[in-house]
């Protein structure tokens, strides 16, 4: 018999199949309403599947049953260059959070959902549901200027990191 998920804030239950088909369709709907948006060089983007140029540099949007996330994550296996990128970061550190208007929690030492370390740079919006769909514009609102204005930062940034390619 197949996993099922009560969420406490949606007294449904759903399927693993069903849950997984909810986070898709929600993807599927960002990327289609944040498609038109070209990136800040004036290209067409993938925004779900953003491309940092940089190995071992993501910058990812997450969504489950109790909060949304956006990260830059830093997941070079060998410890001291991830750490020197993100000693890097924080150069820019007053520009980035001139560029996103807001300050975003920093971490060096973090670990992924695997359990491998990393480092992050991340801003979370708690309380809100990828399985509510009454809860979709303010995952929304939440995700898509910040990846714009990761955008923005990144294209001036980025050339300092391409000693990391």
């Amino acid at each position: 018999m197949g996993r099922f998920y009560h969420f406490k804030h949606d007294c449904k239950l759903y399927s693993k199949d069903q849950a997984s088909q909810l986070k898709q369709e929600f993807w599927t709907s960002f990327g289609q309403y944040i498609a038109p948006h070209l990136s800040s060089e004036g290209l067409k983007i993938n925004w779900i599947n953003y491309k940092t140029g940089i190995k071992h540099l993501f910058f990812k949007m997450h969504a489950d049953k109790r909060q949304v996330s956006i990260a830059i994550e830093l997941t070079h296996p060998d410890e001291e260059i991830r750490e020197l990128v993100f000693e890097q970061f924080t150069e820019f550190k007053k520009l980035f959070e001139e560029q996103l208007q807001e300050k975003w929690e920093w971490e060096l030492d973090s670990y992924d959902e695997y359990g491998k370390k990393i480092s992050r740079i991340y801003k979370v919006l708690p309380d809100v549901s990828i399985f509510k769909k009454e809860d979709w514009p303010t995952l929304i609102s939440f995700l898509k200027p910040r990846i714009i204005a990761l955008d923005e930062f990144w294209s001036n940034a980025q050339y300092s990191f391409e000693v990391f390619k």
